[in-house]
């Protein structure tokens, strides 16, 4: 059943906003292109436009926050076939970019669409977005497609869904709607398929190793968010939307948990202690052994005037081992990610855990 999304204004009445067509979904691609986010904020917009071997233009270009690519391709007025078949070309010129290649398309995507941008680095724009240090070392080890309408068909949800589950393929659908109220407008969407799912399928049909019960952890070092606070205190924190703090829930009391800094390298293990409670209710030890709100105990604490789910949120944590940031462990072929919280199955991150224990000087 194909996708639809209705939005109802509550009041005195309930009262369902009118749906309005977007004039194209070339405007649709405007939209993105300004604000990436809008799609997913965890993504980094390195082309536009880009032109392939084959002749044909890739709409949009992004990288995540592993270096991964995400090709992004509107459906515009072409049937399922067409668009998916466009998809797997594109994947198959993509998938054979080098780092130089990737930052030649920057550079060309900032000349001609931010030229007020026009001499910032890949990897400088990479750092700032994604608040690192260091690029990853090798870029564009996978990639993901993406297809965005303003409306889905039965085709469409059948063949993405086909390649999802049958074939792991890293492939999946997001669809927007257009909405006016009065002088008011509004812009929704919907993922034919969880991007937390999705990933979860890719991997399982890979065929990686099974999970082996290692949680991994990114920590975001921040103006507001620092490693020593987190080492000294006992916690890891994320947040700024639903996005980056929803992984914190899958963590229950018990837990392992591998802690990386982006760009820096890993700096602790541990085990968890409580569930993820956000910045309002989450309280810690302080110096006589009295719980009290964290921003009491730990200066300079994210904001609280935020929406609930731009909050920042808290895990307890009883350290194993940590280092200060300075001291981070970081090998070649060790094993990262964009989320907060992730089960990996990947080989890499059995490698990854084998060596942190070495080096942590854990028992197995």
């Amino acid at each position: 059943m194909p996708i639809e999304v209705g939005i109802w204004k509550l009041g005195n009445t309930i009262d369902r906003m009118q749906f309005s067509p977007m004039p194209s979904e070339g405007q649709l691609e405007d939209i993105i292109a300004d604000d990436i986010s809008i799609l997913d904020p965890a993504l980094l917009l390195v082309g536009r436009q880009v032109p392939t071997a084959y002749g044909k233009f890739i709409d949009l270009l992004a990288m995540d926050g592993d270096g991964k690519l995400v090709v992004i391709e509107l459906k515009r007025d072409r049937t399922p076939r067409e668009v998916v078949a466009q998809l797997l070309d594109y994947a198959s010129w993509i998938r054979q970019l080098g780092d130089e290649d990737i930052a030649s398309i920057f550079d060309a995507y900032q000349r001609k669409y931010s030229p007020e941008n026009t001499g910032v680095s890949l990897d400088e724009a990479f750092c700032q977005r994604f608040g690192v240090t260091d690029m990853p070392e090798t870029l564009n080890e996978g990639h993901e497609l993406v297809i965005v309408a303003s409306e889905l068909d039965d085709s469409t949800e059948r063949i993405v869904n086909y390649l999802s589950d049958e074939y792991g393929a890293a492939i999946n659908a997001v669809f927007f709607r257009f909405f006016r109220d009065g002088e008011n407008k509004y812009l929704s969407r919907v993922w034919l398929i969880d991007p937390g799912e999705a990933e979860v399928k890719m991997v399982e049909r890979r065929g990686d190793e099974p999970w082996n019960g290692e949680y991994y952890v990114s920590f975001g070092e921040g103006e507001r968010r620092r490693w020593a606070d987190a080492m000294k205190h006992g916690y890891i924190a994320a947040g700024g939307g639903l996005w980056y703090s929803n992984t914190l829930h899958q963590l229950e009391p018990g837990d392992r948990i591998w802690a990386n800094v982006p760009g820096r390298g890993y700096v602790g293990v541990g085990r968890v202690l409580a569930k993820a409670k956000p910045i309002t209710e989450f309280i810690l030890p302080d110096a006589s052994g009295q719980e009290r709100p964290i921003k009491e105990v730990v200066a300079d604490t994210p904001l609280t005037e935020k929406p609930e789910d731009e909050l920042e949120y808290y895990v307890r944590v009883d350290w194993i081992k940590t280092v200060p940031l300075d001291q981070a462990i970081k090998e070649k072929g060790f094993f990262g990610n964009q989320n907060s919280v992730a089960k990996p199955k990947a080989r890499k991150w059995v490698h990854t855990i084998e060596r942190l224990k070495k080096r942590f000087e854990i028992p197995n």
